[in-house]
């Protein structure tokens, strides 16, 4: 079931992210046994991260450089699809969210280059969620 959420414009997971103790076996993972596909790869080394698309434009972002029995887990945040990054961020503002990422553009240095607008805040629980609008009309 699809749709269009009119509070935050857009609607939806855009994506989950994650760190990963091995990159490449967590992608393999993903794509090789669960069907995901590459839709951005950025970085080398323990800078490296890929989007893989499940299937229906929601995707999982993988980050190199997880550390094994690390404190915070491999789950970082999940993100939100929006059409209004500022007005997403202003709502949850004003429910009480603490702002840790005011809104702001960034190219993630894929090939090719993806431009986003994008801000971060932490839920009620300390769960942290990103606000993401994909300005390249993807």
């Amino acid at each position: 079931m699809t749709g269009h959420n009119q509070t935050i414009g857009g609607g939806g997971f855009h994506h989950v992210a994650m760190k990963a103790v091995d990159f490449d076996a967590s992608v393999r993972f993903y794509t090789q046994a669960l069907g995901f596909t590459e839709a951005v790869r950025w970085g080398d080394g323990d800078g490296r991260a890929v989007m893989l698309d499940s299937g229906d434009g929601a995707c999982l972002e993988i980050f190199a450089g997880g550390k094994a029995g690390g404190g915070e887990g491999p789950l970082l945040h999940f993100a939100l699809r929006t059409t209004d990054v500022d007005a997403a961020l202003g709502r949850a503002r004003a429910a009480g969210a603490k702002v840790t990422m005011e809104p702001k553009d960034v190219t993630i240095p894929s090939q090719p280059p993806l431009p986003v607008r994008i801000a971060f805040c932490k839920g009620p629980d300390g769960e942290v969620i990103e606000f993401f609008h994909d300005r390249s009309g993807g």
